[in-house]
């Protein structure tokens, strides 16, 4: 930052939180507590923004509210198990209340970079105000902004075509025939939804997907797993959960909906896919009320032609495509993890001795990548203490942060007081995590880049 700019900024003391929604509130909270002030930027004019305005209204917690409770306040107890949208939504507000989080409304974040000569945050905000602080909080979700693909053909069709974000009830599509292209949670809720206002969906299956009864013998299903993990490895809690969900729910694939070679919290694990929490819908496919369709080739101005080439007609398409993180758009610094440390040197070791250092790399807000490092060192080396620094460098390719492209990431070593003869960045497949997995697993397991 140059010194016109500095002098224009605005020192905010503490951190920098960005968004208003459950994460924003509960790192202000924890903060708080421990005498850091926050500054809490919405862009929205109201806290819980997505939850209040972006949900439809049949929506509730698929987890146990003693899940999705935020720290240093429980949920009332007269709270059924899963709280509906609007009770949750009161929560937040009573949860700001107690908490003494007043977020600032109407501040729209355009770019946030470090500035490595002030050693503090720059975060421009629309209309050119710039904030200064030493730390920034970044707790705009993965659902920031609506995923709308497109199909070829979609401009031309006749009837309406909304993303899940507008869709509040099946009550304005009584009667209708209508598409629903996703069968993630939103698509299997908003199916049903339909079917109970008289509507008849047909719903878009693409790829493989897990869906699993949201309850076993009474049990929260997502309690049983994190119950397991504690004690048992994530494929035999895999292999528990499966052999449990086909006896509730029988042959899924026999409906059209094939499970992935990965278990469900493997794969959540690996790829932040979640599973889908069965809240009535699988009934409803078998019974035909609800019709499974394959992937859509090609929009027509008066429904859609399927990849087997059949044509049906429809009266309207609700995107359950899912939403995007933003924060790639207006974080600019870039994300580079550094590790220091010292490691005795023993000279009287006539074998190749090593270091082994485990670190974390977080990507666009999205992805946590857990490595492990390994440094080998010569005989030569002198005694003391060896000083080293390692640099993970993100690729400039967004694409190249998948798994499969690991190989484009640049790893750098600085050592002081010994010579090093190879460097090795893992031993194992990577294995990439869903931040939102991480306070609810006892532990993240470790994991690793290939060499």
């Amino acid at each position: 930052m140059d010194k016109e700019k500095e002098r224009r900024a605005t020192w905010v003391p503490g951190a920098v939180i960005v968004g208003a929604g459950p994460s924003g509130l509960a790192a202000a909270a924890c903060l708080a507590v421990r005498g850091v002030p926050a500054t809490v930027l919405e862009r929205s004019d109201s806290l819980a923004f997505t939850w209040r305005h972006r949900m439809y209204d049949r929506l509730a917690l698929h987890l146990p509210k003693r899940f999705c409770e935020l720290p240093l306040l429980p949920f009332p107890e007269e709270y059924p198990t899963y709280p509906n949208k609007d009770q949750f939504v009161t929560y937040m507000e009573r949860y700001a209340a107690a908490s003494g989080v007043v977020p600032r409304f109407g501040a729209s974040v355009e770019e946030a970079a470090f500035d490595e000569a002030l050693g503090a945050w720059a975060v421009r905000l629309a209309g050119g105000e710039v904030l200064m602080a030493k730390w920034l909080v970044v707790a705009t979700g993965e659902n920031a902004e609506p995923h709308v693909p497109e199909f070829p053909g979609l401009r031309q069709f006749a009837g309406r075509v909304l993303h899940t974000c507008e869709y509040k009830s099946g009550e304005e599509f009584a009667g209708e025939k209508v598409l629903v292209v996703g069968c993630g949670n939103s698509g299997m809720e908003v199916s049903l939804d339909l079917c109970r206002y008289g509507a008849k969906p047909s719903m878009v299956v693409r790829n493989t997907v897990h869906v699993l009864p949201r309850e076993m013998l009474g049990l929260s299903t997502f309690g049983i797993a994190m119950a397991l993990l504690k004690w048992l490895p994530v494929q035999l809690v895999d292999r528990f959960i499966l052999a449990a969900a086909h006896l509730s729910l029988g042959n899924t694939s026999q409906l059209g909906l094939r499970r992935p070679k990965t278990g469900p919290i493997e794969l959540k694990n690996l790829t932040g896919r979640t599973p889908v929490l069965d809240v009535g819908t699988l009934d409803h496919i078998k019974s035909g009320k609800i019709k499974v369709v394959g992937a859509v080739k090609e929009v027509t101005r008066v429904g859609a032609r399927l990849a087997d080439g059949k044509e049906e007609q429809f009266d309207a398409i609700i995107l359950a495509t899912g939403y995007r993180s933003n924060v790639p758009s207006w974080l600019k610094h870039t994300v580079t993890e550094y590790y220091n440390a010292t490691h005795t040197i023993d000279n009287s070791r006539s074998d190749k001795q090593s270091i082994e250092v485990t670190s974390l790399i977080i990507i666009d807000s999205r992805l946590v990548i857990k490595t492990r490092v390994t440094l080998y060192y010569g005989t030569n080396a002198t005694s003391g203490m060896m000083t080293y620094q390692i640099t993970f460098f993100k690729p400039r390719d967004r694409g190249d942060c998948h798994p499969s492209k690991m190989s484009s990431w640049g790893v750098g070593v600085k050592a002081k007081g010994t010579t090093l003869d190879t460097v090795k960045i893992g031993t194992a497949p990577p294995r990439v995590y869903d931040p939102a997995c991480l306070s609810t697993t006892s532990g993240m397991p470790s994991a690793t880049i290939d060499e």
